[in-house]
């Protein structure tokens, strides 16, 4: 199988030569990289930006992540979740 491009290509033996990616769940920021044409390249979010805030945050019918989550943080903090590395298994959280 091969995709023309920088996609997915596979041998024969099902030895792929798919691009490496990179996840990088930090306490303030977070951000996806992927190894292609021998260097790193930072994949940008959906506004452009190399790094997302590390936010989480609820409304009524929506959720938001990163810098809209962020925008809201201030008027919404019961809502919404800043700067969480790991979640101890068995919490509970309560959204209103």
């Amino acid at each position: 199988m091969q995709w023309v491009g920088d996609g997915l290509r596979a041998t024969m033996s099902g030895e792929s030569q798919a691009p490496a990616v990179g996840i990088d769940l930090g306490t303030t920021y977070s951000c996806v990289a992927v190894w292609r044409h021998d260097r790193v390249e930072i994949i940008p979010n959906d506004q452009g930006n190399r790094i997302t805030p590390s936010c989480v945050s609820f409304k009524e019918s929506e959720r938001l992540v990163g810098d809209s989550a962020m925008n809201v943080a201030a008027s919404n903090p019961v809502n919404t979740v800043v700067g969480k590395r790991s979640i101890v298994p068995g919490s509970t959280f309560l959204l209103s």
